[in-house]
């Protein structure tokens, strides 16, 4: 059973701390599902690798020991609260796929606590405590949507938040929100200097995803300092929901732990659609390069 297309629907994001027990954050998880459940919320979206520590900051093969398998241990807990709660969940975790095969993946669990589908993370990061090519195997299912008992909704995966592509084509499918766990934060030695500009760029690029698609995006990220003061990172908090004309509706602190639950109206993205009408006016016989690598 699904909601009406234009039902409005509550969205929750959980935005954490993560120590190294992967046992403690995952009950920690549960605690915000049902945390944000009691505010009312619908569909819940957990930050990115919320069962560990932001692991990347390293390339060490004996972090894979922290892959699971989807369905698995966490998929079922997830499950079993969501249908004893009656939420939909998104809940983002190291696959292991095959023997030395890994993802970056979010499983969607729908509110009888049955696993929906997965989306695996299509862009792969490799910079600087963020190493994630070592770990992860580009996603290669396509972006998605997934009808929920209460909306229809995209997830992408924390670095797919910087692609206008991944934004449109998740859209494009008619999800009323777009969802992003997201792990990211500051090198310590570059906050001073850069830290506000990274965080309002950040927050800009999923604001313009918002504005440019009509549709509710809503990014989580973690919070705290994690690794030692040479080689840690500190996590930005900061977790939002802007609504289709691109205005923040909710924001979390930077450097608490914090449960934000807010109303989406898709009645709202009609009007903004009708007075933006960019879907109509798309040129979509005129894209075709954009699929190449450079056109210089």
């Amino acid at each position: 059973m699904t909601a009406n297309r234009d039902s409005k629907f509550k969205i929750g994001l959980v935005q954490t701390k993560c120590s190294t027990d992967p046992d403690e954050n995952l009950q920690r998880a549960i605690a915000g599902i049902r945390e944000a459940a009691g505010e009312g919320a619908e569909i819940v979206c957990l930050q990115e690798l919320f069962r560990s520590q932001y692991f990347c900051r390293e390339e060490n093969a004996e972090l894979f020991n922290l892959a699971e398998t989807i369905p698995g241990p966490s998929t079922e807990a997830i499950g079993s609260v969501a249908k004893s709660l009656g939420v939909a969940v998104v809940a983002s975790l190291f696959e292991k796929r095959a023997h030395g095969l890994y993802h970056n993946t979010a499983a969607i669990i729908d509110a009888d606590g049955s696993l929906m589908g997965i989306y695996r993370k299509m862009h792969i990061p490799d910079d600087p405590l963020f190493l994630e090519k070592f770990y992860f195997t580009p996603g290669d299912l396509g972006f998605l949507n997934f009808e929920t008992r209460f909306s229809r909704i995209g997830v992408q995966v924390c670095w797919d938040q910087w692609y206008p592509e991944g934004a449109r084509l998740t859209s494009l499918q008619g999800a009323n929100v777009l969802f992003y766990p997201t792990a990211i934060g500051w090198h310590p030695a570059e906050k001073a200097q850069h830290g506000e500009a990274q965080l309002d760029a950040w927050r800009t690029i999923q604001r313009a995803h918002a504005i440019a698609n009509g549709v509710y995006v809503a990014a989580v990220n973690r919070t705290g300092f994690e690794g030692t003061s040479e080689s840690g990172l500190e996590f930005w908090g900061n977790s939002f929901v802007a609504d289709p004309f691109g205005r923040v509706i909710a924001q979390a602190p930077a450097s608490e732990e914090h449960v934000l639950v807010t109303e989406c109206d898709p009645k709202l993205m009609d009007e903004v659609r009708r007075n933006w009408p960019f879907f109509r006016d798309r040129r979509i016989d005129a894209y075709a390069p954009i699929t190449k690598r450079w056109l210089a």
